[in-house]
């Protein structure tokens, strides 16, 4: 039997749940996950602040959203458990997004999140009210004009995976692009951004 890799623990109004373990007492919203790969369970300062932001970002109830670079999905499951109408879960890798795939399948949330494994241009260009996005600072930028064109008028942007010395360059590509930043996070290492594209 495989020892278990992570034990149940709380962000925000979350608790995530390794597979097969009951509910702790007392339970957040559940996020159950399979065993933990290079993919992140929610630890790490980055996906963490993600979760801690989402319930404050207005509209996600019923909102149509975008997580590039899913990994385990974490962030895509957390939107839908909010609420959120569908979720696209996008990555590039195809371990990552099997991994999400199959926590996807674990929430039961399969009628809300699809998972793509692709690039961007996988995805119908049709305009999404949130776009998350917790990678590299070196992906955000280039990908910047195409992910502020995904997001419709007045729809935010969550970025993160940012490490704080790219903090001014990743404000300034997206501002540059019409969007304010509506909160952020400094953290020990890394900021993440919530931003809003403008009406």
């Amino acid at each position: 039997m495989s020892a278990r890799i992570f034990s149940s623990f709380t962000i925000g109004p979350f608790t995530i749940i390794p597979a097969g373990d009951p509910y702790p007492q007392p339970c957040g919203i559940p996020l159950m996950l399979g065993k933990k790969g290079a993919f992140g369970s929610g630890e790490h300062e980055t996906t963490a602040s993600c979760l801690e932001f989402m319930p404050q970002i207005p509209g996600i109830q019923g909102c149509r959203a975008l997580d590039l670079g899913t990994g385990t999905g974490i962030l895509a499951i957390a939107a839908a458990r909010l609420g959120a109408a569908s979720v696209v879960a996008l990555d590039l890798e195809w371990p990552a997004a099997r991994s999400c795939a199959e926590n996807v399948s674990l929430n039961g949330m399969e009628e809300r999140v699809v998972t793509v494994c692709g690039e961007l241009s996988a995805i119908a260009p049709s305009p999404f009210d949130l776009v998350m996005a917790n990678i590299y600072a070196d992906i955000l930028l280039p990908l910047a004009d195409r992910l502020v064109e995904l997001t419709r008028p007045g729809g935010y942007l969550l970025l993160s995976g940012i490490p704080l010395q790219d903090k001014f360059d990743i404000y300034r590509r997206y501002a540059s692009l019409g969007c304010t930043v509506a909160d952020n996070r400094i953290m020990e290492e890394y900021v993440t951004y919530l931003m809003r594209k403008p009406d």
